[in-house]
């Protein structure tokens, strides 16, 4: 393995914020074989993606089977109560840009772990808030975080893994739920308590392992060595450009973020896929309760569902990596679920509404990572990013507030509103994911042309620094698709 102008290239490893000079950028640092750089990604996957994944799946525990043991009737949650709770989330996605990743994700788990819920209505909306500024930034804290360690083209199946997890809570939280709705009435307590109590002293352990093992930066990965420290941080800063990617932060780079196109269209398609995300994960346990199943049988009938979505996101994650194609299997999940909306609000038989609900759940979850990878790897300069991931998962996300609001108590058994909402948002990523997918084929296309014209003429009227500072929007800058 041979290194070349290693002084330029520890020197942007340790500072971060300089430009490699232009001899050090287009050759590699150092020549791998697939087996030595499948190592690599190996050892950083095995730090990163184990506390990642637990971080994501405690967030992920108690919600929606509380109501199943007795959190409506304690706190006279009537009506629109519960829902408007769950509406209580604070978006503060920036948070991650000012502070170090290995404090501010270990520092909002460990808060939302210490979150207690008390026993009246008013109180509740108030721990949730608290709760929300805690939860908010972790989803797109982690996937700011993981792009800086993975290019482009790895990033869904690492986006699988801890997403998965969120699936994977499902599956488990309706096991813990079921053995936990045997403990209503100790200590004067409902199961509903005791689900709070004991998975927020679990996320709070949890927050603090993460405070002990998080790295923040290849650079300070003590378990790669300093010429994999190189290859790590090169493969990453030339991913998308052969003159890297710009470091320092300006105000122009939220301008770039906000006047982005493609931005507002992921917006949309986030919605069409976060909004059934948030209505199966806040209600599938009532809605499988709505199908005349007694509590404690609801809880454990959503662990299938939850199960099979952890395999098929796997799985579609695996070869989308592999296949460097991102639109095929989101398309393939925002058809699943349109059939299975279609199927749960239509007079189906309870065993076919069920099946409708493995198709929902499947289809959603298995879709947010392709979507989130897609995004990431169009964008490119770390600071638009870090402000355009912000932006894309932080504004989505309050389709949470109508995903919380829809599936109305006196609605069931049918829940006509919710599962029509939810198909009509789906619809609407149908329509918007041929519009993305066309529309970077042209660019892309056009983008090609100047860079045969200029390979005629001499070469591009750019300077390298000018490349850096266009980002996607470089005519040698090509979006994934």
């Amino acid at each position: 393995m041979a290194t070349m102008n290693d002084k330029a290239l520890v020197t942007h490893l340790e500072r971060h914020s300089e430009s490699v000079s232009d001899s050090a950028v287009l050759p590699t640092p150092l020549t791998l074989t697939p087996k030595e750089e499948a190592r690599v990604w190996r050892k950083i996957d095995v730090q990163l993606m184990p506390i990642l994944t637990l971080l994501y799946l405690f967030s992920f525990l108690d919600r929606g089977l509380a109501k199943l043991q007795g959190l409506t009737e304690q706190l006279d949650l009537t009506g629109n109560k519960y829902n408007i709770a769950l509406c209580s989330r604070i978006l503060n996605s920036l948070a991650l840009k000012k502070f170090r990743p290995s404090r501010w994700l270990p520092g909002i788990t460990f808060l939302w772990g210490v979150v207690i819920l008390y026993s009246r209505y008013h109180q509740l909306i108030g721990a949730r808030v608290c709760l929300g500024l805690a939860e908010a930034g972790l989803a797109p804290g982690i996937v700011y975080y993981l792009t800086l360690w993975y290019p482009r083209h790895k990033l869904q199946y690492r986006f699988g893994l801890f997403f998965g997890a969120s699936s994977v809570s499902g599956a488990f939280s309706g096991i813990l739920a079921y053995g936990i709705s045997f403990m209503s009435g100790t200590a004067g307590k409902l199961g509903w308590s005791w689900i709070f109590i004991l998975e927020g002293c679990a996320t709070a352990a949890v927050g603090i392992l993460a405070f002990l093992v998080m790295v923040d930066s290849p650079s300070d990965a003590k378990f790669l060595t300093p010429e994999e420290k190189k290859y790590v941080i090169w493969k990453k800063e030339y991913d998308t450009s052969s003159v890297g990617e710009e470091e320092h932060f300006e105000m122009r780079h939220i301008i770039m973020a906000v006047t982005d196109w493609q931005l507002w269209l992921f917006i949309l398609l986030s919605c069409s896929i976060i909004g059934p995300v948030y209505g199966i994960s806040f209600f599938l346990p009532s809605i499988i309760q709505g199908f005349g199943y007694s509590a404690p049988i609801s809880s454990l009938l959503t662990v299938p569902p939850y199960a099979i979505a952890t395999i098929v996101l796997l799985f579609s994650a695996h070869f989308s990596d592999k296949l460097r194609l991102r639109w095929p299997f989101i398309l393939a999940g925002l058809l699943s679920s349109a059939v299975g909306f279609g199927i749960d609000i239509s007079n189906a038989s309870i065993g076919v509404k069920y099946f409708g609900v493995f198709l929902c759940v499947t289809g959603s979850y298995s879709a947010v990572p392709g979507l989130l990878a897609w995004f990431c790897g169009n964008v490119a300069g770390k600071s638009k990013r870090a402000v355009a991931i912000a932006l894309q998962i932080g504004t989505s996300n309050t389709i949470g507030i109508v995903a919380s609001n829809i599936y109305r108590a006196n609605d069931s058994p049918r829940y006509i509103l919710g599962h029509g909402v939810e198909l009509g948002l789906v619809v609407m990523g149908l329509v918007v994911l041929p519009t993305l997918v066309l529309t970077y084929k042209r660019i892309n296309g056009r983008r090609e042309a100047i860079m045969n014209n200029a390979g005629e003429s001499g070469g591009l009227k750019y300077t390298d620094e000018e490349l850096r500072r266009m980002g996607d929007k470089a005519p040698n800058f090509r979006y994934g698709i």
